[in-house]
């Protein structure tokens, strides 16, 4: 279970590198170990081989992952603005921010339709889609679970069309040049529809580019048959300096309960740019590397250590011979019971500042240094779900897919007995019960996306807010963070320059990504959602001295979350934890930001989401696409 990664030339000429670990004998580092790593291939944004056939509408659902989702926090969490680790003054709304910026463009990016539909339709319905983007010389790079797409500053794919031979179900889909991932690594579909052969399983994309090198990197978790390995790399994403390009995953054991620490693995960013046959890589296990107590005894593992991005070409940490900053969190249970792996809170009053020094290092012998120093912040905590219109009622028909799970009378092409559930799920899994619209998952309390810009760390993290003295009245919010870090004595310290918990009385802000330019100007993408909200892309502006400003919505959605995991009848659970995020992307060019969030931009009525496969109907001839008959662009699919 290893991270396989490209970079590319930013002319999209597409000179791209597949990295695989090699068999040479390791050298041990000032912190790590180091091993040579061999090219093992390219890839490109071309469609790979496929077969054309097999069943639009069977059921698909590839292995879900078992995550228990922990209780949200009971209890009560202030709004907050803070300068240094104190505590916090109750605000009632949040400060306007002096970065003041202003939407000057938008445009709808990859979608569910285009992610199932690509390759021929040889994919899997995938939630959630693990917002990856990264935008530099003119282009935006976006990918998603399992699909990627490159757009130019207007919007418009710079991709090949692909729509003539990218024939499904008898006519050519239009997936607006989208490629699957799996071809964009080289690898045979995802699955073959017409002999269910399985490929490898890429997960958990993420994108950078890197001013310096003119390269985009790309990287992804991908799931192997073989070789059998101790630990699954979860959850990679990536971070730069000056001198190295930097992965972290978070390590679970294959079997059983625990976690066995962040990974972290830093490479030569010019080796990687330059195409070289082998590269070095050196591998830092963080277990045991936090001076907090855990179950585990005096310390605790890193998890989600997320490392940073920095804007342009001068804004590095040059300080003790380059430095790589990352931040984290630690109230998971990875955290506090890293053994167990449940049991704890969920709540903490701590973050942690992590530095990688000496990077110059990876580009001849490297030689790292590596530490860590814990911070004091306001407490947060596991938010509860974040509901949406008509949570916990019986889906109606403009939530197509939840109304036909509960549907008795349809007469449908699937069965001569009446019952639209019958085209999805067998009838054990039916007997599960009626479905009602579901809360979507806020997140967990781990760190999202980390920049260091203008000499400060910044980064922030889903967590329950309030505002009132009742804990049912908590909301999903976000806390903030900027800190100013310093390795002038060889080891990290760092103090918070502000921190604050956001949020908007009666919603929910979920998935926060912080993009800052090298002035210290910075934006938060973020999900937007509540009882009268459908799930929106909204941001907020930030800044070191204002903080996070108030939040505004750049593009409203238009219906519910309707996907195949807010439903019990086809991912079991009671509730289901209904996939959203895993996170949201920003990105800096210049002095402009860009931000991409999940959100819902398109309604789809029961009877256009049927079509034929309901007596009578007319349509698309693939359930759930909403696309008409003449089998156009569509903005969904059967379970999503």
């Amino acid at each position: 279970m290893k991270p396989r990664f490209i970079a590319y030339l930013a002319a999209l000429t597409l000179l791209v590198s597949l990295i695989a670990a090699s068999a040479a004998s390791p050298a041990i580092a000032g912190s790590g170990v180091t091993r040579q790593i061999a090219l093992a291939g390219t890839g490109s944004p071309i469609v790979g081989e496929f077969t054309t056939g097999g069943s639009a509408d069977q059921l698909e659902f590839p292995e879900q992952e078992e995550e228990a989702t922990p209780d949200a926090f009971n209890g009560t969490i202030d709004r907050s603005l803070s300068k240094g680790s104190g505590s916090g003054v109750v605000t009632a709304t949040a400060k306007k921010a002096k970065s003041s910026p202003k939407v000057d463009a938008t445009f709808e990016g990859l979608n569910f339709y285009q992610q199932r539909y690509s390759r021929g339709g040889n994919q899997f319905s995938v939630e959630p889609p693990d917002q990856g983007m990264c935008v530099g010389n003119g282009y935006i790079v976006e990918a998603v679970n399992d699909v990627m797409n490159v757009f130019n500053f207007s919007g418009a794919s710079v991709l090949p069309d692909n729509t003539s031979t990218n024939i499904v179900s008898g006519s050519p889909r239009n997936v607006n040049h989208a490629v699957d991932l799996n071809s964009f690594y080289g690898y045979p579909p995802a699955i073959n529809r017409s002999t269910g052969v399985r490929g490898q399983f890429v997960t958990d994309p993420s994108c950078y580019y890197d001013a310096q090198t003119q390269r985009f990197y790309v990287v992804v978790l991908t799931l192997e048959v073989v070789p059998a390995s101790g630990c699954l790399g979860d959850y990679p994403h990536i971070g730069a300096d000056a001198y190295g390009f930097y992965i972290t995953t978070n390590a679970y054991p294959w079997n059983g309960n625990g976690f066995n620490g962040a990974q972290i693995y830093a490479f030569s960013k010019r080796q990687l740019a330059s195409g070289a046959a082998t590269v070095g890589m050196t591998h830092i296990d963080t277990f045991g590397a936090v001076n907090v107590a855990s179950e585990a005894g005096s310390t605790q593992p890193g998890f989600t250590v997320w490392p940073a991005q920095s804007p342009g070409t001068f804004s590095y940490e040059l300080a003790a011979a380059g430095t790589e900053y990352l931040l984290s969190s630690n109230a998971a249970d990875e955290a506090t019971h890293p053994v167990s792996g449940t049991g704890g809170s969920n709540t903490s009053s701590q973050i942690i500042l992590w530095a990688l020094t000496n990077t110059a290092s990876l580009d001849s012998v490297p030689a790292l240094g590596f530490s860590n120093t814990v911070l004091g912040v306001d407490q947060y905590a596991m938010p509860a779900k974040a509901e949406q219109p008509g949570s916990g009622t019986a889906p109606t028909t403009a939530s197509p897919q939840g109304y036909c799970l509960n549907d008795e009378t349809t007469v449908t092409v699937f069965s001569a007995t009446p019952g639209c559930w019958r085209g999805l799920v067998s009838a054990a899994a039916h007997a599960r019960g009626a479905e009602v619209i579901s809360k979507l998952d806020s997140n967990d309390t781990r760190m999202q996306q980390v920049m260091y810009a203008n000499g400060k760390v910044w980064g922030a993290l889903d967590t329950a807010v309030s505002f009132d003295a009742n804990p049912a009245n908590n909301k999903a919010g976000v806390a903030w963070y900027i800190v100013k870090p310093d390795v002038s004595t060889g080891s990290v310290s760092g103090k918070i320059a502000l921190t604050g918990t956001s949020g908007v009385p009666g919603k929910n802000i979920v998935y926060p990504a912080i993009g800052v330019t090298a002035s210290g100007r910075g934006v938060v993408a973020l999900t937007l959602v509540s009882a009268t909200d459908f799930p929106s892309a909204a941001y907020a502006s930030i800044d070191a001295q204002a903080g996070m400003g108030d939040v505004q919505i750049v593009a409203a959605g238009a219906a519910t979350q309707d996907g195949f995991t807010s439903y019990k009848q086809q991912v079991g659970g009671n509730p289901p934890r209904t996939r959203w995020g895993d996170y949201g992307a920003a990105a800096v060019d210049g002095n402009s930001i860009w931000i991409a969030s999940e959100y819902i931009a398109h309604a789809c009525d029961y009877t256009t989401w049927g079509g034929p496969f309901f007596t009578g109907g007319t349509g698309d001839n693939l359930l759930g696409t909403c696309a008409g008959a003449s089998h156009g662009s569509g903005t969904r699919a059967a379970l999503g």
